[in-house]
């Protein structure tokens, strides 16, 4: 095997041009998805102070982020309510009232080839906080035996059905599950085909860790727990073999795209599900990680740019097919 000085790498990244030519990953608007946060009102902007360069937008002010968004050419959309009430089991969530229904219809009327993805959880709409129906002594199926404030599953997994069918008739194109509630892809998919709307993806969070990594959403979506935390359904951040077990049951249970989150603390994990699935993989750059290179660049000690286009390639290159990313649109006008 031929070595120094015969072998010189330095001769294929001498310049720009042979840098790019050699390029082993590439970053591009088709791999960007841009998240979306909506709220009742009209002429709404209103900044999120944890996530700068974000705000919580009206359907009308949206379906113009949308435009700016299609025009830079991301091609889809994922969008994250804010309700107008909150409750127990989260009603606005299938409401065809809420204001995710309303987002999705009003982007998908002026922007048809924008794909809109729905965020599946009930996080955001119920008064506790949580993702799904808890277990009270209210609740038809309370049972003593796991105590008050365990996460009901199976009662989940109806809601969950019911609310990806209203989401879908509004418009929405991919559902995509984030509570990881078991059978959520199986009940999703059920749901969806006996109204018949077979065509609509499902985008399945299907290996989403109990990551401290996501403060700043929590203060976008307005969603933080009431008590405790989401340990007993989100995953160990300790663990890969389950993570490749939750992935694979997702696939069995009819997922059309798979998704890891976050994405670099997990890149590991990001490698492992691409090595062995063949399904489309989405990786999801939480706010956590956008916030915290925002706070960096703001006191001057990184360069915001460099720092958001090395961790987005970084997620390429681990093996993500497509970036749920709030660096989106700068990502798209700082490539060009």
């Amino acid at each position: 095997m031929a070595t120094y000085p015969t072998v010189r790498p330095r001769r294929l990244r001498q310049s720009d041009a042979m840098r790019r030519l050699v390029r082993e990953t590439s970053l591009s608007a088709d791999q960007l998805i841009a998240p979306l946060f909506i709220r009742h009102g009209a002429g709404v902007n209103k900044p999120i102070a944890s996530m700068p360069g974000h705000s919580q937008l009206s359907v009308d002010t949206a379906v113009r982020e949308a435009e700016t968004i299609a025009e830079l050419g991301i091609p889809a959309v994922l969008l994250f309510g804010i309700p107008a009430h909150k409750d127990a089991v989260g009603s606005e969530n299938f409401d065809p009232e809420g204001i995710v229904p309303q987002a999705a219809y009003a982007i998908k009327k002026a922007l048809p080839e924008l794909l809109v993805i729905s965020d599946m959880c009930f996080c955001e709409y119920t008064d506790h906080g949580h993702c799904g129906i808890l277990n009270n002594p209210e609740h038809p199926g309370y049972d003593p035996q796991l105590g008050e404030g365990y996460l009901l599953n199976d009662a989940t997994l109806a809601l969950l059905g019911k609310a990806a069918v209203v989401h879908a008739q509004a418009g929405a194109d991919i559902i995509a599950p984030s509570g990881m509630i078991d059978g959520m892809v199986a009940g999703i998919r059920s749901a969806l085909d006996a109204a018949d709307l077979q065509r609509v993806a499902i985008m399945s969070y299907a290996a989403k860790y109990s990551s401290g990594f996501y403060g700043p959403f929590r203060d976008a979506a307005e969603s933080p727990p009431s008590f405790g935390d989401r340990s007993q359904y989100q995953m160990d951040p300790a663990n890969t073999r389950e993570a490749l077990r939750e992935v694979e049951l997702d696939v069995e249970e009819g997922a059309d795209l798979l998704m890891v989150k976050p994405a670099l603390a997990y890149l590991d994990i990001i490698r492992q599900v691409k090595d062995r699935f063949d399904l489309p993989l989405a990786a999801y750059q939480v706010s956590g990680e956008y916030s915290m290179v925002k706070a960096a660049a703001e006191r001057g000690w990184i360069d915001e740019r460099r720092v958001a286009l090395e961790s987005l390639l970084s997620i390429r290159r681990a093996g993500a097919d497509m970036i749920i990313t709030y660096w989106a649109k700068d990502a798209v006008r700082w490539l060009r």
